[in-house]
């Protein structure tokens, strides 16, 4: 989670990227269409498709792990993922560093629910992550290592009050939206959770949920602590609340509304083990307050015949380390879904923009704040990313040629929103290159990524994904140091009960 970053100008003004961006990426998309065309043909052209049979409803199959009608159930995942990383953080074939490795992270977790009535569930989840067979630190977040965190709490909540109205207290899970600025982070290995009390009103077309949170830190050899509890190892006292609406009145499409507020003391010391959010940036003895005010919009694709849409779009006002704050982000798609023709092709555009800092000794702040995303496939599967001081269309592909087989590509192209400003990581704190005069001076085009993904599912309670992605290296990398392009590859395995 990035807290503290540096000022930014006028975001609105920033859309000339795009001009240049739409013409990259029309060009790159139009191989794609006509490989879409080719596999669509006999949809098009031959005869209509046979009349879809008639489907009989199955009842849900019960969870071999509830015991007592459901009074207690457990739940649990192992998860083990093998990663080849190459150049991916120094850009540099000339340096064998320890971040050019390959190594494997495995997960496991196992959680218990209890459920006497429909108005009373207690939940908890423990969690054992592990990176083996790697030259860098097992130490999360250090050399961007996911580490090793020995079993330890992951969940641990009580929820109070029925379906329309409820109360949950305790450590857990805060997902909001496409996760653009609140979510778990679930590819990581260690994920993020909050110790946080939520409250919950539903209704048949309206939700809204008011939470006060604060998030929890791992430690590689000792209980996860929260910042806000963890007695005197930052001092932080960081506090995140917000009211996060959804509404389906208007169709065909959900509209969320929120709003959402931060507080962090940064008079604090961070220890490395710690993974959310970094510090690096922050100016002792300040204290940063600010709000993001928001809306998102999402298609229903059922009820558009294969057309889809999103859209979101998020405002920051007030002091980030005392220094006035304004910033903005944006992320609009559009696509369609051929839902009749073989294989089930899906063509999607994609827009992302975050404001970046214009003049870092103005005396204001205009970076946009990414809060605590999953952005892991936002921008890029090799996480190079963050939704700030960005500018980023891209494309993206898939077909599903067996019905337990998807095939998917999807190619970005990257500039920064302003070369005034850092290129952020996905975590939204640490910088890929300082900002120097020569980086100032630099074309803002930082390089493209093109994305392959294969995800197979023999079994309902296993999946196999595999991965590659390419970067290649834009003027702005050749501008400021080494510039070789950087590779990424993965096989994962994941067994959930």
């Amino acid at each position: 989670m990035p807290l503290i970053t540096r000022p930014v100008g006028n975001p609105l003004c920033e859309f000339s990227f795009l001009t240049k961006a739409l013409i990259r990426l029309f060009k790159k998309a139009s191989v794609l269409l006509i490989t879409l065309f080719v596999l669509c043909r006999t949809a098009w052209g031959g005869p209509p498709p046979p009349e879809k049979p008639v489907v009989v409803e199955k009842k849900p199959e019960a969870n071999p792990l509830c015991f007592a009608g459901g009074l207690i159930c457990i739940d649990t995942q192992e998860r083990m993922r093998f990663e080849g990383r190459n150049n991916t953080f120094d850009f540099n074939d000339g340096v064998d560093s320890l971040t050019d490795d390959s190594f494997l992270l495995n997960r496991f977790r196992i959680g218990i629910a209890i459920k006497p009535t429909d108005w009373f569930k207690f939940y908890a989840q423990g969690q054992d992550v592990r990176e083996w067979f790697s030259d860098r630190p097992n130490i999360p977040g250090q050399m961007g290592a996911e580490g090793d965190d020995n079993f330890d709490l992951r969940q641990c909540y009580v929820q109070i009050g029925p379906k329309d109205i409820n109360g949950t207290i305790g450590r857990q899970v805060l997902l909001y939206g496409d996760e653009r600025l609140i979510g778990p982070g679930e590819w990581t290995n260690f994920t993020r959770t909050f110790d946080a009390a939520k409250v919950r009103w539903e209704q048949p077309k309206f939700s809204i949920d008011v939470f006060a949170s604060t998030p929890v830190y791992i430690f590689r050899d000792s209980f996860n602590t929260s910042d806000l509890f963890n007695g005197s190892e930052t001092h932080r006292d960081l506090v995140f609340t917000g009211v996060y609406a959804t509404t389906i009145a208007i169709q065909p499409m959900t509209m969320d509304f929120y709003a959402l507020y931060l507080h962090e003391d940064n008079n604090a010391f961070v220890p490395q083990a710690l993974t959310y959010p970094g510090t690096t940036l922050q100016i002792p003895g300040t204290s940063t307050d600010f709000v993001t005010l928001g809306t998102r919009v999402k298609s229903d694709l059922k009820k558009l015949h294969g057309w889809e849409y999103d859209g979101e779009f998020a405002f920051q006002t007030g002091q980030v380390s005392d220094l006035d704050l304004l910033a903005c982000a944006l992320h609009v798609g559009g696509g369609y879904n051929w839902e009749k023709c073989a294989w089930t092709p899906r063509l999607y555009f994609e827009y992302n923009f975050a404001t970046g800092d214009s003049d870092p000794n103005d005396g204001d702040v205009g970076t946009f704040q990414n809060l605590f995303p999953s952005n892991h496939n936002k921008y890029g599967v090799q996480d190079l990313f963050a939704w700030q001081n960005l500018s980023s269309p891209d494309v993206r592909f898939r077909v599903k040629p067996l019905k337990k087989v998807t095939l998917e590509t999807a190619f970005y192209s990257f500039w920064l929103a302003n070369t005034n400003d850092a290129w952020y990581r996905a975590n939204g704190t640490t910088r890929v290159r300082p900002v120097t005069p020569a980086a100032r001076d630099a074309s803002s085009y930082v390089g493209s990524e093109i994305d392959l993904l294969a995800t197979y599912q023999p079994l309902k309670f296993l999946s196999i994904w595999a991965g590659y992605s390419h970067f290649f290296a834009g003027d702005y990398l050749k501008a400021t140091g080494p510039s070789d392009d950087a590779d990424y590859g993965y096989v994962q395995a994941t067994i959930t009960f």
